[in-house]
């Protein structure tokens, strides 16, 4: 537990050392609209591209899994929670369910014990479940390969029903937005928005659709590594000099 210093500690401490930049907040207190700042959009859109594929190379998604549906239930757990911690729980998960049908035969409860450290278990077990049913009874266990299909499935939203079209199927149908996501294209002023949908949307109107899906992970990847939301190693990072946010440049 930390404690509290007295005025007079403070103050000395005030008085010695020069002011630096608060990294446990978030970098969007430290510029306001940095998309103002890119004059040419394709080609700093281009420029950050190039940057992350030499760093990060073919990339593909971190979760692991061996059966289609069992990537879909690896990327409804890990909603709200690190992809990390999905790979720790689902070898135990897919070893107690060893088929679709087992996890569409399943209650809810049966699951929970499996999923508990991923957060929200209650309602990710029913999408599981849930999931699993659609999916063996509609579909005859096979995956759709529309956007407007997977979305039908309990537990998909654009985000994950993006994510399991190019996986699987190899179909680019949206730009994935996550958390990561979010975050990283505001502050490279790839968007004005902070909402995934808006996001999305405005990505795929100035974005080449042959960028979306490798773009979309690499900076999600750029996100675990260096880009870290509140403390972002700025003076690491590859993407500094385009960075109309980074924090190199205000200190």
């Amino acid at each position: 537990m930390l404690r509290k210093q007295s005025q007079r500690s403070k103050s000395t401490q005030n008085s010695s050392k020069t002011p630096k930049v608060d990294r446990s907040s978030t970098i969007y207190e430290v510029i306001s609209n940095p998309w103002e700042l890119v004059k040419d959009y394709q080609s700093h859109t281009k420029s950050i591209y190039k940057i992350l594929t030499k760093e990060f190379g073919k990339v593909e998604t971190p979760l692991t899994y061996t059966k289609d549906y069992e990537l879909c239930i690896a990327v409804i757990l890990s909603a709200q929670c690190t992809d990390e911690r999905v790979n720790q729980v689902t070898p135990a998960l897919f070893e107690a369910f060893t088929s679709l049908e087992s996890f569409a035969n399943a209650e809810p409860k049966d699951i929970e014990p499996f999923i508990f450290s991923t957060g929200f278990y209650h309602n990710k077990a029913k999408s599981i479940v849930g999931f699993a049913k659609m999916l063996y009874g509609e579909f005859q266990s096979k995956l759709p390969k529309t956007l407007e299909e997977m979305t039908k499935l309990p537990g998909f939203g654009r985000k994950t029903a993006n994510v399991v079209l190019s996986e699987v199927h190899g179909i680019v149908e949206g730009f994935v937005v996550d958390t990561h996501v979010r975050r990283i294209t505001y502050l490279l002023g790839l968007t004005k928005f902070k909402d995934p949908i808006r996001i999305e949307k405005e990505i795929m109107q100035k974005v080449p659709k042959k960028y979306w899906d490798a773009l979309s992970l690499y900076l999600i990847f750029h996100g675990r590594k260096t880009c870290i939301a509140n403390r972002p190693k700025c003076t690491e990072c590859k993407l500094s000099k385009l960075c109309p946010s980074s924090l190199t440049k205000k200190q």
